[in-house]
């Protein structure tokens, strides 16, 4: 079965973090699996969750705790590319819980959720908790950051059958809180002091105190390149983004404070190439599917040395190279954890705004749900909208919407030509992503 599923992940070969927890996971007790940002910690854990599954038990098997929305929503997307047959479900905040009461009627073997919604799930008796043998904390110490202390401890103590308890980090974290019940846990430990040999650490600094302007100094030197700034607190990320816009940077942001389907869109922009600039919080530092990064900026420095590596830890990941910019207003000093000397970077005199991305965002109201395909996307955009195969980028079709990236020129005469046209013998809004 594991053979098929890298089959359809079209994966030649696991890692050997990949291959150590596979090994680990057979052997009796718990498990600590510690491992970098972009080292594959999902399917860490989902081929030897997928190993333990048992097609002839009726109920949920494997239970998946994570801090995030998107974090759930990415590890239900790879559990389903695998192809396993097994049903699996992910609950989380922020969008109907009637559609999850629905689905859980139906139990699927693998349940994926945040820890606020899962316990909400639990208290109600939606789900029968017995058959759970196995469960998994991923990013667990994000997890306790974000105050699910009470939820996972509520959680562990309605698991009364359960065998193996996993739990995944990006930090060696001193103590395990004893809520969890892990008890001398088999420790598979992938993580270096070293920094990745592609990453170079620079710095910027401000004239003043408002670091703004060399901001977009810096933004536009970097061109049109994946690029995070990081922020710690909404409210700098909003206002970073009003100047931002101001200047005519295309970009989006992405906190915790948005719509999830602001946030979807967001990253769904990032991916197809619509926009290279994201302004976010640390929500983005780990656990979401977005591409390879190449420069990180530290507009506002994190207070601690962990977040500061699992921001870096976006770039230069799996042998890439990527650099890190740290904005530094006038008389700001260099962070304590940071050891070696910085470099500075000169700005240009004059900025230039960076070119308009290649790639739109085509919206269509309408989705899997709604019976729509990937195939009948690309074939209405060929043939009704007139694309050639290179102005069509990517594609994804999500529950009740789909996304896809169209060649910025033609995008505009794509909406008009599409504006009568049907879906599945369905006419659905059609329109530029805003």
């Amino acid at each position: 079965m594991l053979k098929k599923a890298l089959e359809n992940l079209k994966i030649a070969a696991i890692n050997d973090m990949q291959k150590a927890a596979l090994n680990a996971f057979k052997k009796e007790g718990d498990l600590v699996l510690l491992s970098p940002t972009g080292s594959g910690k999902t399917l860490g854990f989902l081929l030897p969750v997928l190993e333990q599954l048992n097609p002839n038990v009726t109920g949920v098997q494997a239970l998946v705790l994570a801090p995030s929305r998107e974090l759930a929503l990415q590890i239900e997307k790879v559990f389903r590319a695998m192809g396993t047959g097994f049903k699996v479900n992910c609950c989380y905040g922020g969008h109907s819980m009637k559609t999850e009461k629905n689905n859980l009627e139906f139990p699927p073997a693998v349940l994926i959720g945040t820890p606020g919604r899962i316990h909400a799930h639990f208290r109600e008796q939606r789900v029968d908790t017995t058959s759970i043998r196995t469960l998994v904390l991923d990013e667990f110490d994000k997890a306790l950051e974000m105050g699910f202390q009470d939820d996972m401890g509520a959680i562990i103590q309605m698991l009364p059958k359960l065998k193996k308890r996993v739990l995944l980090s990006a930090t060696n974290a001193q103590e395990i809180p004893a809520f969890t019940g892990i008890t001398n846990p088999i420790t598979v430990n992938f993580l270096s002091d070293i920094a990745p040999k592609g990453l170079q650490v620079k710095a910027v600094k401000s004239d003043g105190s408002d670091k703004l302007e060399t901001l977009f100094s810096l933004v536009c030197m970097l061109g049109n390149k994946g690029t995070l700034v990081f922020c710690n607190h909404r409210e700098a990320v909003e206002r970073i983004s009003d100047l931002l816009g101001d200047y005519g940077l295309i970009h989006d942001i992405f906190h915790g404070g948005m719509e999830q389907e602001d946030r979807e869109r967001a990253l769904i922009k990032f991916r197809n190439g619509s926009h290279h600039l994201l302004i976010t919080t640390d929500l983005a530092a780990r656990g979401l599917d977005i591409p390879e990064i190449e420069n990180i900026i530290h507009y506002q420095l994190p207070p601690q040395e962990s977040a500061f590596i699992h921001r870096n830890g976006r770039t230069a990941r799996m042998h890439a190279e990527g650099t890190s910019y740290l904005v530094l207003s006038q008389d700001e000093p260099q962070p304590e954890y940071i050891k070696e000397k910085l470099k500075f970077e000169e700005l240009p005199k004059k900025n230039v705004l960076p070119e308009k991305s290649k790639w739109a965002t085509l919206y269509i109201a309408g989705g899997k749900k709604e019976k729509i395909s990937k195939g009948d996307v690309v074939g209405l955009l060929i043939q009704k909208g007139k694309l050639g195969k290179d102005e069509l980028g990517l594609i994804e079709v999500q529950d009740h919407a789909t996304y896809a990236a169209v060649a910025r020129a033609k995008i505009n005469d794509v909406v008009f030509a599409l504006r009568n046209e049907k879906i599945k013998n369905k006419k659905v809004k059609m329109e530029v992503s805003k």
